[in-house]
């Protein structure tokens, strides 16, 4: 019997050991998508005590609660930290089977020392010790991301955000580079109850008067401009549903002029005007030399009550119906018709469409261009053990494996980045267990860049397709 979180957890035979320690433990972390909020890691904000740092950005953790009929007051509400710490100590015991209960075990150990499991009779001692040691600055926003081996971090950013945080990180220098990454979703959201007031502001931010669809563009463009400078090499968008419905010349511009005008439009101009936004985007992005990503399957409206308690991003989303694939290919083909078509990292949250996301990326190639199409990392609720093994011999049978450009923590927790470590020893394990079987060749030097390469140096040089050097000037701010 091996014991729990040991040194070779998750690794079952000896070349998984071996592949993990000696090639994919120590390797940085390149993020290219994470949620983390800029101004904290700028601020190298030292948190109060371990609710602050460990319960009040984590989603997962609020879903969890919910279900074990945890109130709301004690999750996302006014409760102090310790009442939120116990729902979540009171949690954790029920959390088994999913990777929750293997992440609480892996921050604990890896960021304070504390082996003893998360429970209502281990609360107190847990909660004392990590507050005694939380003013130690191995612990503030950018001493974690020290110790996680963070080399590039990638925010989500909105259009509008000032990215003062990611400039001041810039001029400060360091072992550490911030860069924002675009969320485009507020760009297309011409059918949000807030749309108007989003124009309004980028009309401020740019001092353009959007009177017509080719200034809203126009707009854009200015603001995509602040992006580059700033040394963004990332864009993403949430799609719900793939949206492709082209439209005559005109059709869209009209549309846009009568929205701005206060009418409204019906579902097929809704989706003509999304379609003609997204195609703009994607030249911007392909002409920028920026990867786009998509995420594509979540299902976001359940229950009205969450949404209207937490907001937009309160954990209360679900998996969505399959993706109808022909949409996603339209809207690619187009850009690639154009010559427009970007980079592209696919994101799915169905399961059951691992197989057919994977096969996409053989459909849009480039030449000189390795994986110019990716199947992303297995993505929120396939953020598990059986979820990344289901990604990657979903991408190994479709694709190209060698290519896939690795993990990201897609969080708004610091201390998330224990998931790149659960990924590493999970593909570790893989690769092992295909070595053993006879399944792939006992070769040293070949296993060793084939982990180093899915761990980190994939995304590196996928980041910038030609060279290392347009990323050295990303991470030193050169646009």
């Amino acid at each position: 019997m091996t014991d729990y979180l040991s040194d070779d957890f998750l690794l079952r035979s000896k070349t998984a050991r071996s592949l993990y320690h000696e090639h994919a433990a120590a390797l940085p972390v390149i993020d290219f998508h994470s949620h983390i909020d800029p101004q904290s890691v700028a601020d190298d904000q030292v948190f109060g005590d371990l609710a602050a740092l460990w319960i009040s950005s984590d989603p997962y953790k609020w879903r969890a609660m919910r279900m074990n009929g945890i109130a709301e007051h004690a999750i996302t509400g006014g409760a102090p930290g310790r009442e939120k710490f116990d729902a979540w100590a009171q949690t954790v015991p029920y959390t088994v089977g999913n990777p929750l209960y293997h992440w609480t075990s892996l921050e604990l150990k890896r960021y304070f020392g504390i082996d003893a499991q998360l429970s209502p009779g281990t609360a107190d001692a847990i909660w004392a010790e990590c507050n005694r040691q939380l003013p130690e600055p191995r612990l503030s926003a950018r001493g974690l991301l020290k110790q996680a081996h963070v080399e590039l971090l990638c925010t989500s950013d909105d259009l509008l955000d000032t990215l003062a945080p990611h400039r001041r990180m810039q001029a400060e220098g360091g072992g550490l580079t911030m860069l924002p990454s675009l969320r485009a979703d507020r760009i297309v959201a011409v059918d949000a109850p807030g749309f108007q007031a989003f124009c309004g502001g980028l009309a401020s931010a740019t001092g353009i008067r959007i009177d017509g669809l080719d200034a809203f563009k126009a707009a854009i463009c200015i603001r995509l401009d602040v992006f580059q400078a700033a040394g963004c090499c990332v864009a993403d968008i949430g799609l719900d549903r793939p949206i492709f419905e082209p439209a005559d010349d005109g059709v869209a511009e009209s549309s846009f002029d009568r929205l701005m005008a206060g009418g409204t439009l019906d579902a097929l101009e809704v989706l003509q005007l999304k379609t003609a936004l997204l195609l703009h985007l994607g030249g911007e992005y392909q002409r920028r030399d920026w990867v786009m990503q998509l995420h594509i399957g979540a299902q976001r409206t359940t229950s009205q009550r969450l949404r209207g308690s937490t907001g937009g991003a309160g954990g209360y989303a679900c998996i969505g119906s399959s993706s109808d694939v022909a949409l996603v290919c339209a809207l690619l083909n187009q850009l690639e018709v154009q010559g427009a078509l970007p980079r592209t990292i696919l994101y799915t949250l169905n399961p059951s469409d691992s197989d057919m996301f994977a096969s996409v990326t053989g459909s849009f190639t480039g030449e000189g261009m390795p994986g110019k199409v990716q199947f992303g990392p297995a993505w929120w609720f396939n953020d598990n053990r059986d979820g990344m093994v289901r990604q990657l011999k979903a991408l190994g049978n479709m694709g190209l494996l060698g290519r896939h450009i690795g993990m990201t923590t897609d969080s708004r927790s610091l201390l998330s980045y224990s998931r790149h470590e659960y990924y590493r020893r999970i593909l570790c394990n893989l690769v092992g267990e295909w070595v053993e079987a006879g399944e792939l060749p006992q070769d040293p030097d070949f296993l060793e860049k084939f982990i180093r390469d899915l761990c980190y140096f994939n995304a590196r040089h996928w980041l910038n397709p030609q060279t290392d050097s347009g990323l050295q000037q990303r991470m030193q701010g050169t646009p």
